[in-house]
C-alpha cells in the first residue's frame, strides 16, 4: 500500500463518514439523534491512534458500528472496546490491505454482563504478595486475606488474579490464577509475547525473556519488539482474560453478550459477519511457522509468511488468546 493511498485514507475518514450512502447506513443503526456524536467519536478515535489511520475506512466503520450497537464507547480511555489494525502483505512484503479488528476490553465485558440484570457483582482483584493463603482442605477453595492499607498494598507485587461474580439469585463463582499461570497462558496463545528468550541467527527475530524485559535488559532500539499490551500492560490484559474465562464458562450471557463474545477479536465484514484473520493466517501458514519457530516482528503487527497478524490477538494455538 503506497504512502499516497495511506495519506488519502487518513484525510478522508471524516468525509467518508459524511457521504450520503455511509451516513444513511450509520443513521439506520444509530438513529438521527446519535449520528453526529457517532461520527465525531470515530473520527476522534482515528485521529488519536496513528496505527488505526492506515486501516480501510469500511473496516473501521464496521467495527465502530458493532461497538455502537452494543452501546459501548470507542474511547481508549474508557477501555470498553478497541479497533486494532491488521495488516496483510503479499509475498514481496508489500502491504496490500489494512483492516481494523474489533476487540472487547475488560470494561466492555463488565458492561455487557451487568446489563443482563442477573449480576449483583462482577470484578477482578489483583492479588498481592502475602494475600494468598492457599486452599481450604475441605472445600478446595482458595483463601485470601487482603491487606487493608491501600498505600502499603499498592507497593507489593502482584502474584495472582481473582475473578468473581455473584448473581441476584445468590449463585457465586470465582476463579484464581497465579501470575505464573497467566504468563504461561500468554506465552501459549499470544504471538507477540514470549516468556523465555528467543534466539535466532537473524537478530531481527530474537527476543529477550520476559524477566529480562521487566529488568530492562534489552537494547533500546529493540523496544518495538515489545509493543504488545502483554508487555506494556500485563495486568490489564490479565484482567480481560480472567473475566472472559469466568463469564464464558460459568456466567449468564445474554444474546447481546454472546454476540459480542463471538465477534471479539474479529474483523467485522460489511454484512456484520465476523472474519477471524488470525485464524486464517495461523492455519494457512502453520507449517511455515513451526519450521521457522519465529515470526517477523513489526512495531504494531507481526508477519507470518507474508501476512501480518495483530500481536494481541493472534493465538499461537488457536483463536482465543484470552
Amino acid at each position: 500500500m503506497s504512502n499516497e493511498i495511506l495519506t488519502q485514507q487518513k484525510a478522508g475518514m471524516a468525509s467518508f463518514l459524511s457521504s450520503d450512502k455511509v451516513k444513511a447506513n450509520i443513521l439506520q443503526v444509530v438513529g438521527q439523534k446519535n449520528t453526529a456524536r457517532f461520527i465525531a467519536s470515530v473520527v476522534s478515535a482515528v485521529q488519536n491512534t496513528p496505527a488505526l489511520q492506515e486501516c480501510s475506512n469500511n473496516s473501521i466503520l464496521s467495527a465502530a458500528l458493532l461497538g455502537e450497537a452494543l452501546n459501548l464507547s470507542p474511547s481508549p480511555q474508557l477501555g470498553q472496546f478497541y479497533m486494532v489494525p491488521y495488516k496483510k502483505k503479499d509475498r514481496e512484503g508489500n502491504v496490500i490491505s489494512v483492516d481494523a479488528q474489533f476487540q472487547l476490553g475488560a470494561k466492555g465485558y463488565k458492561q455487557l454482563a451487568m446489563r443482563t440484570g442477573q449480576y449483583l457483582d462482577l470484578d477482578v482483584i489483583f492479588v498481592r504478595q502475602g494475600e494468598y493463603l492457599g486452599r481450604d482442605r475441605l472445600t478446595g477453595k482458595h483463601k485470601f486475606e487482603f491487606i487493608e492499607d491501600d498505600a502499603i498494598r499498592e507497593e507489593l507485587p502482584v502474584i495472582g488474579y481473582l475473578a468473581y461474580f455473584e448473581l441476584l439469585n445468590g449463585f457465586r463463582k470465582q476463579i484464581y490464577w497465579t501470575k505464573t499461570k497467566m504468563e504461561k497462558h500468554a506465552d501459549q496463545y499470544s504471538q507477540a509475547f514470549n516468556l523465555n528468550e528467543v534466539k535466532n541467527k537473524n537478530p531481527k527475530y530474537s527476543r529477550v525473556s520476559y524477566a529480562d524485559f521487566l529488568a530492562g535488559n534489552y537494547p533500546e532500539k529493540d523496544s518495538w519488539k515489545y509493543s504488545s499490551f502483554w508487555y506494556k500492560s500485563f495486568d490489564e490484559m490479565a484482567e480481560k482474560t480472567m473475566i472472559r474465562q469466568l463469564i464464558s464458562k460459568w456466567g449468564i450471557m445474554s444474546i447481546e453478550m454472546s454476540d459480542a463474545y463471538e465477534r471479539d477479536m474479529a474483523v467485522i465484514n460489511e454484512d456484520g459477519s465476523p472474519r477471524y484473520i488470525d485464524n486464517e493466517a495461523v492455519n494457512q501458514h502453520e507449517s511455515d511457522l513451526n519450521q521457522a519457530n519465529t515470526v517477523d516482528f513489526e512495531e504494531v503487527q507481526e508477519t507470518v509468511s507474508g501476512e501480518v497478524i495483530d500481536q494481541e490477538a493472534a493465538g499461537k494455538n488457536g483463536r482465543d488468546p484470552f
